[in-house]
């Protein structure tokens, strides 16, 4: 597997994204397992996960405590594998999502996650989504004391605008590694946030960078471009996505969530895909 660098740390350059496995249409227990043991036998170093990946009120962390239990009953050696998780954004259990910014809350929930996750401290710990209701700098200065006290090795945002790059970057003292944002064929809004993490050197980590649970699987179908570099080069669609995210920059790191071991399998093969020029110009 091809790396990339995340902060001081060297991962994968896919990550598993694992959202699918604790929401709605989630797979089974066992299932759940197998797709992560098989993106951890592919080479995927890099796993995401956050404690609003649930789908009912009273499960909250459900997806940590999946991917912890993934980690333990695999074969191999589950000490280079970084899992990042994310505080901020909540889901009562109705569907909905909620806010929460508050230092308070933050400080309660990253303590929450290293309990399910099993560890002493976080490896990357990132601030979910901007809440309105709660000053950036309050938020984001969380992080900056949970980095001083040990307590997360490494911070990052998520769904942020360049504004609030550059704000966690300077609150945080120049030590944020990366940011989480939407980026896919079909959702190319986060381009200035790319671009601007390719800049300053902080990985940039698209999520659902397929198009979302619901559209991945019609990628082909919905994307004649993307359909006519898979032709030509007898792969998938999805693999041709990844790849052109990857080839936007240097510090693009794509975390396409999975639901079985098959697609997770068909997406880490995306980093050994070689796109021309012509095809790049053509994907846009």
């Amino acid at each position: 597997m091809k790396t990339r660098t995340l902060g001081n740390l060297t991962v994968s350059a896919i990550g598993l994204g694992g959202m699918p496995l604790s929401i709605e249409g989630r797979p089974d227990r066992q299932r759940a397992l197998r797709t992560v043991h098989a993106a951890l036998d592919e080479g995927v170093t890099l796993i995401d996960t956050a404690d609003a990946y649930h789908q009912h009120a009273d499960e909250v962390g459900h997806n940590e405590e999946l991917i912890a239990e993934a980690l333990r009953t695999w074969d191999g050696d589950a000490s280079s594998v970084l899992v990042a998780t994310k505080g901020g954004h909540l889901r009562p259990g109705d569907g909905s999502w909620t806010l929460n910014g508050s230092p308070e809350y933050l400080r309660t929930a990253v303590k929450e996650s290293a309990r399910r996750l099993g560890v002493e401290q976080i490896g990357l710990y990132q601030f979910h989504r901007p809440d309105p209701n709660v000053p950036y700098e309050e938020s984001v200065g969380v992080l900056r004391d949970l980095l001083d006290e040990g307590v997360i090795a490494r911070a990052g945002i998520s769904n942020a605008n360049p504004e609030q790059i550059r704000q966690a970057q300077e609150i945080l003292g120049g030590r944020l590694v990366s940011v989480q944002n939407q980026f896919s064929p079909s959702f190319r809004s986060s381009e200035p946030e790319l671009e601007l993490c390719a800049e300053l050197g902080i990985a940039f980590l698209p999520w659902s960078p397929l198009g979302g649970i619901s559209s991945a699987a019609d990628l082909g179908s919905t994307s004649e471009a993307f359909a006519t570099v898979a032709d030509a080069h007898g792969v998938s669609p999805q693999q041709v996505a990844l790849a052109w995210e990857l080839a936007k920059a240097p510090v693009v790191i794509p975390i396409p969530g999975s639901s079985r071991p098959e697609t997770i399998r068909d997406s880490v093969r995306a980093v050994d895909l070689e796109l021309t020029a012509d095809e790049l110009a053509l994907l846009g």
